[in-house]
């Protein structure tokens, strides 16, 4: 192994061990003292890595790096170092004002399904298509603990991604599109009675997927093992072979106006080139 250079960081070094890992590269942290950390690379990824190790040198708190440790699954240092924590409140008040906007808004309108108020705030909500508002607002309509959770895990952490790498606007419009397109379409194949952000949460993934891929030089928004999840998630709630009735049309509608999206946005992003 090649040393490329020191520091003192333990999260800095693993984030940035993380994106030479994201961008196929190897690299190592050893330490002697228990304090100063050494960054060694491969002989033959030298070359690749000292241009990426200057970079990182002049700001090493970018927020690559430590999406980089998101991607490829690594959160914390093995190293032992103080202030450990998921530190949950930091990393929610970090999120932009809609992700943490439609994911108060949801959480609300569940715990006041559960103190009774379920026939007022569900016939207010329920999509209407005289009513405008209501082809957005299923979204945030959740039905058990287990369908709002699974949701908001993935609306925040694939919501967080696209804004970091791709910005707020695009998510905004997301947001928009996808849960139109999901709710129409589940409202025109089966009705009404729907809820939930899934329909928003297959638009991401599908953006996700279709933006990574005609963008291979920038860190991949989703893994491959997770859209193959989603994917297969998506057949067996379409088999109806699952415990929970699901939106699949819904989901569906999603996935498809979120590629679609992530193609249009990269059209216009080669066109202003």
């Amino acid at each position: 192994m090649i040393e490329l250079g020191s520091l003192t960081n333990p999260r800095a070094a693993q984030g940035f061990i993380d994106y030479l890992k994201s961008q196929g590269l190897t690299g190592q942290i050893r330490t002697e003292d228990g304090h100063t950390l050494v960054i060694s690379v491969a002989p033959e990824d030298f070359h690749a890595v000292q241009p990426l190790w200057n970079e990182f040198a002049k700001n090493p708190n970018h927020e690559r790096y430590q999406q980089a440790s998101w991607q490829v699954g690594t959160t914390q240092s093995p190293l032992k170092y103080q202030g450990q924590s998921l530190n949950l409140v930091a990393r929610f008040k970090a999120l932009s004002w809609l992700n943490q906007g439609v994911s108060i808004l949801s959480i609300v309108v569940y715990i006041a399904f559960l103190f009774g108020a379920f026939e007022p705030i569900y016939m207010a909500l329920q999509f209407n298509p005289a009513s405008p508002l209501t082809w957005l607002t299923p979204a945030v309509v959740h039905f058990s603990a287990m369908h709002i959770v699974f949701n908001l895990i993935w609306w925040v952490s694939l919501g967080d991604n696209i804004e970091k790498q791709c910005g707020k606007s695009s998510l905004i419009g997301l947001f928009l599109v996808t849960a139109l397109i999901s709710n129409w379409a589940q409202y025109l194949m089966v009705g009404p009675n729907f809820g939930g952000l899934s329909g928003v949460v297959y638009g991401l993934l599908g953006f996700c997927w279709i933006y990574s891929a005609l963008n291979p030089k920038q860190p991949a928004l989703v893994t491959t093992a997770i859209v193959g999840f989603m994917l297969v998630w998506l057949v067996l709630g379409f088999a109806d072979v699952l415990f929970v009735g699901m939106a699949n049309w819904a989901h569906l509608g999603g996935l498809v106006s979120g590629m679609a999206f992530a193609y249009t946005a990269q059209l216009f992003k080669t066109k202003s080139a």
